[in-house]
């Protein structure tokens, strides 16, 4: 069996080499006989090391006398794991992460190869001082480098938002996310959940926001619990939970998710209309479909009904039929940095224009599916007001018949100044979620 690090360069490698997620890639490795508090150690690595990438690899291109494109990819891994444990893990000492990458660049390197990589890490460990700097940064270029976001996303949520603001967002980004989980109270109200999981030894919030959130701050091995393979909960973020209790769908009503996979919100929707009504989930793929299909088996739902259909394209058979519309759209996902910190590494600016354009043509089709009075629900995990309220106004624009209506949340929570005006944004640094927006409108 490798050990941890071996196993974390692996994962790095094949996140930056082969554009695998990493969640994804340590989903694999959690399913090995790794000890659990290996598995913790390996995941700290991971995604500290994708957190942080931008700024150690400034640290190693200050450090080495070869330049990053001439450095072998494993060996860059091994600095890059290396420098995290030096800088950033106080529980590690230095030295035992350097004997643990020079052990690596034995297997992976050379001779030469072995005395550089302990060269450069004990450089940085002499000099830590000098690598690991302690400035506040004080324009785009030193925040980009600092927060290991690229230089075009610090650009335009500076533009978008401002110094300050933009400077605690990424901060933020860098942090370990709550797991939350999802109360399902067809089964289960949350504080007899709360009862139950207390016997695991879990520290357990209740969330603020939603009234079916549970956020968990140990979780391992959760999904491995008799409540979870009994449909007691799912995994969900609070921000993603809201995009119901602002639909508030009834019992009886007609529900369309027309971008639905993994099956989060459908199968909330399913929850608050008691089981009682219709939901169609689409999604473009079988698999997706399948996977969401699953979910409600677990979950004792049987409203929802998976359709493998292209958003993109009206159905006419649909046309001004639907109570409650949900376009939960394709999007950069710059909201979920925390939990997906590779994403930063695989957007550009062209991505960025052309999911607009997704965008807009699934909520104006969406649009001709809702009846008179019903509601269309626009939603993104992604922080760019260009595909968020920006998106809505042009749709508004050319689309008279719809206006954005208040929101009222129970429990008369607060979350956003902007509620009253029909839509709220949710923030990591601010709100402890997801980046998330959220527009309610409704056909008049």
């Amino acid at each position: 069996m490798i050990n941890t690090r071996e196993a974390a360069i692996r994962v790095l490698s094949e996140v930056q080499d082969e554009g695998r997620f990493s969640n994804k890639v340590l989903q694999e490795y959690s399913q090995t006989d790794m000890s659990l508090e290996d598995k913790r150690l390996l995941r700290e690595l991971v995604y500290g090391v994708l957190e942080n990438r931008m700024y150690i690899d400034s640290i190693i291109k200050s450090a080495s006398n070869v330049r990053m494109k001439k450095i072998h990819p494993m060996i860059l891994q091994i600095l890059r794991v290396g420098i995290y444990q030096i800088g950033f893990m106080d529980r590690i000492p230095a030295h035992a992460a350097i004997n643990e990458s020079v052990k690596l660049a034995k297997k992976y390197g050379h001779k030469g190869t072995i005395g550089y990589v302990n060269g450069v890490l004990r450089k940085i460990d002499r000099e830590r001082d000098m690598f690991f700097l302690s400035e506040i940064p004080k324009n785009m270029q030193e925040l980009s480098v600092r927060y290991s976001h690229p230089v075009f996303l610090v650009d335009l949520w500076i533009k978008q938002f401002g110094f300050e603001f933009t400077k605690e967002l990424l901060e933020a980004n860098n942090t370990k996310p709550l797991l939350n989980i999802r109360v399902n109270t067809l089964k289960i109200d949350r504080e007899s959940l709360l009862d139950k999981l207390s016997k695991y030894d879990l520290q357990l919030i209740r969330g603020e926001l939603s009234r079916d959130c549970i956020k968990v701050v140990n979780p391992e091995n959760i999904t491995d619990s008799k409540e979870f393979r009994d449909g007691f909960f799912t995994i969900q973020d609070e921000s993603s939970m809201l995009v119901t209790e602002i639909s508030e769908p009834n019992e009886k009503e007609l529900v369309l998710d027309v971008c639905s996979a993994p099956g989060g919100k459908a199968t909330h929707m399913a929850q608050r209309m008691n089981d009682n009504g219709k939901i169609i989930a689409r999604d473009l793929y079988t698999q997706k479909i399948n996977l969401i299909i699953e979910n409600c088996k677990r979950l004792g739902i049987n409203i929802v009904e998976g359709q493998v259909y292209d958003a993109a394209i009206f159905d006419e058979s649909l046309r001004n039929k639907v109570d409650v519309c949900l376009v939960d759209a394709p999007c950069s996902g710059f909201g979920l940095l925390r939990r997906k910190p590779d994403i930063k590494f695989n957007r550009n600016k062209e991505d960025l224009d052309t999911l607009v354009e997704i965008q807009s043509k699934i909520l104006n089709n969406s649009a001709g599916y809702v009846k008179s009075g019903g509601k269309l629900i626009y939603s993104t995990c992604t922080l760019n007001k260009n595909e968020n309220l920006d998106q809505v106004q042009k749709f508004l624009d050319i689309n008279p018949d719809f206006s954005l209506e208040p929101i009222d949340l129970p429990e008369d929570i607060i979350i956003s100044k902007t509620q009253k005006e029909g839509y709220i944004e949710l923030y990591p640094h601010i709100h402890g979620t997801d980046g998330f927006f959220i527009a309610k409108m409704i056909r008049k």
